[in-house]
């Protein structure tokens, strides 16, 4: 553990962090929950941009903050005019975890309260873990406050579910090949070749038309619907539909490169689902053996926790 004020060294303190939890699950895991008040400092998820889809326990933290430490143009300065604006703000964007580290470090050890203000939720490509790994190793404690990511945003404006019955029962977070990601950790056709998975890519707006390209190259319909929510509930949220086919070509004409939420699949439209079990009476049916009524119980709990 170092001293304040000391240079740390956060992938030594990673490093040390990981091999920690290989041996032994952290006890405030069975201590806590997210909501609960906890002591350190808070990685909050600041939701998908209006101010008004920061959750509670949030803009709780925001309000207590002395220093607010957000990820720059990712988080809608709406939101940090409305709940930062008695706080120190520093933009995360350009700074390295070398500087990051030490910044929060001493001004919690200074008495201050810290919160750490990410996008969306801090655990979807929040890189968040290294961080929180990197105070801890310098005793200073750090918990999750979760926020709502922009997928769920992005379902919201297209009045549809990422999931429904008959259409789609699963449902896929992840990224397009590029920088961070080879060919080989690209699924997204895996994940469209199994036809009941609703496909949400993060972090590949700007590589939308290859993405299409390559879907249509390995065999895919290209009529599959694909939505594209630009800024999901900004104020310049923009809203691009269409199919495998042609959304290349509609989010080119609309000139965006960054920041926007693709959704490939049936769901887009939520056409053809059927009545679920759960509104039919189904569940409500009284059952001859144990075994339909453990079925019952499972799917009235599916049902009610989406």
């Amino acid at each position: 553990m170092s001293d304040a004020g000391e240079e740390t060294d956060p992938q030594s303190a990673i490093d040390a962090q990981g091999e920690r939890r290989r041996e032994k699950l952290d006890d405030r895991i069975f201590e806590h929950s997210a909501g609960d008040h906890q002591e350190g400092i808070p990685f909050v998820g600041a939701g998908p941009g209006d101010p008004r889809l920061l959750t509670v326990a949030g803009k709780e933290l925001l309000e207590e903050a002395d220093l607010v430490v957000h990820a720059g143009s990712l988080v809608n300065s709406e939101l940090l005019e409305e709940y930062c604006d008695h706080a120190e703000t520093v933009s995360s964007i350009g700074k390295d975890l070398e500087e990051l580290i030490p910044l929060m470090r001493d001004a919690y050890n200074e008495g201050q309260n810290v919160v750490r203000l990410h996008s969306g939720d801090p655990a979807i490509y929040g890189a968040a873990i290294e961080q929180m790994d990197a105070l801890e190793h310098e005793g200073v404690p750090t918990h999750f406050v979760p926020g709502v990511t922009s997928a769920f945003a992005a379902s919201a404006t297209l009045r549809t579910q990422l999931t429904l019955n008959e259409v789609s029962n699963h449902v896929a977070f992840t990224r397009p090949q590029g920088k961070t990601l080879t060919p080989e950790e690209d699924h997204i056709s895996d994940f469209v070749e199994m036809g009941d998975v609703t496909t949400c890519i993060y972090l590949g707006t700007h590589a939308v038309a290859d993405t299409m390209d390559r879907l249509l190259e390995d065999g895919h319909d290209e009529d599959i619907p694909v939505a594209v929510v630009y800024h999901a509930s900004w104020p310049d949220e923009d809203v691009m539909v269409g199919t495998i086919g042609t959304i290349g070509e509609i989010l080119e004409e609309a000139g965006h490169r960054a920041s926007a939420m693709v959704i490939i699949g049936d769901a887009v439209t939520g056409a053809g689902y059927e009545r679920s079990f759960l509104y039919d009476g189904w569940a409500n049916r009284g059952g001859d053996s144990d075994d339909e009524s453990d079925a019952e119980a499972d799917t009235d709990t599916a049902e009610t926790t989406q």
